[in-house]
């Protein structure tokens, strides 16, 4: 078996790479290879720990270079793209590589799925396609309803790699996970960027009046999921993957705050984003019980150890945050 993963130097690939690597990972595998542009949030110190195993490939390139991927497609049986443009407040100032990332990339690469035919296309997707909910949660029949143009970009890639499937017959799975966090998160996203602020004695800046709520998945648990849906996932489907967590995001500075034995006098109210979402939440049952997936990771001992992380590795994220002028 010969899988491709897009973006899988970033954040949530990389924990997917070294998992699919690791001990625990599915027998049969001949090669991993990671397509990634190395963006700002692309590292390639986050494949240090399978850069030595002889299955792992690595190759620097744009998801957008269709002879590229048309090559690298057909020297693979599956492929798991995960490379995006993922970050909302950047959108909102910017949202044109959004689109040529989420939209025209992913048109680029289900057209090579499309021409050499690899047995499966894993999609992932994200919770902010279905919009904001004030109570309940999203099947995955419900209608999409983006409102931030990240989402807009991955909610047209999700739907395009659906209609390949419909269209064309090629064996596209969806996921669609809620917000996740763990190590190697790049830091201008709420944890990282709480945690970091924290660790260098600085405020953290708290969106409005705080009260946004979202499910909170550990990223263990969400590559976890999406190995169930590349290994035993119907072709065709969408399939939520939530956390079980749900925290307005006053509820998580005080959990943060209290790991760093901090108070109120730690939160800078700034004013709200733009368009942003009140809540997000899935309903993850269709894929507890096809492919028998449950969260592992309870949310304290997740985000003390992702605490843990961050204070412990200053060399990794010290570098990536001066040079992004986050926080």
């Amino acid at each position: 078996m010969r899988i491709l993963v897009t973006g899988g130097a970033g954040f949530i690939g990389s924990h997917y790479v070294r998992t699919l690597l690791g001990p625990d990972g599915p027998g049969g595998l001949d090669t991993v290879t990671v397509l990634d542009k190395l963006t700002y949030a692309g590292n390639p110190a986050n494949l240090d720990g399978v850069r030595d195993d002889a299955r792992f490939e690595f190759v620097h390139g744009d998801i957008r270079d269709a002879e590229l991927v048309g090559k690298l497609v057909a020297e693979h049986d599956q492929v798991v793209h995960f490379a995006a443009e993922s970050h909302v407040d950047r959108s909102i100032l910017g949202a044109a590589e959004f689109v040529l990332t989420n939209v025209v990339g992913t048109q680029t690469l289900l057209d090579a799925a499309l021409h050499s035919g690899p047995t499966t296309f894993v999609y992932v997707s994200t919770d902010e396609v279905y919009g904001s909910i004030a109570e309940g949660s999203w099947p995955e029949t419900d209608p999409l309803s983006p409102n931030s143009p990240y989402a807009a970009s991955k909610a047209a890639g999700d739907l395009l790699a659906l209609s390949y499937h419909r269209t064309h017959g090629l064996d596209v799975r969806v996921t669609r996970c809620s917000n996740n966090y763990g190590t190697h998160h790049f830091p201008e996203k709420v944890i990282p960027l709480f945690i970091t602020n924290l660790l260098d004695g600085l405020k953290v800046p708290l969106y409005g009046d705080g009260l946004n709520v979202r499910d909170w998945l550990h990223v263990d648990d969400h590559v976890r999921g999406i190995e169930l849906v590349r290994a035993g996932g119907r072709s065709g489907e969408v399939y939520n993957i939530g956390g079980g967590t749900e925290l307005n995001n006053r509820e998580l500075t005080g959990l943060l705050l209290e790991a760093f034995g901090a108070d109120e006098s730690s939160i800078a109210y700034v004013e709200d984003r733009k368009g942003h979402d009140r809540r997000y939440s899935v309903d993850w049952t269709k894929i507890k019980e096809e492919l028998g997936y449950h969260p592992r990771k309870d949310f304290a001992t997740g985000l003390a150890e992702t605490v843990a992380w961050y204070r412990d590795n200053r060399a990794w994220w010290e570098p990536l945050k001066a040079g992004a002028r986050v926080g």
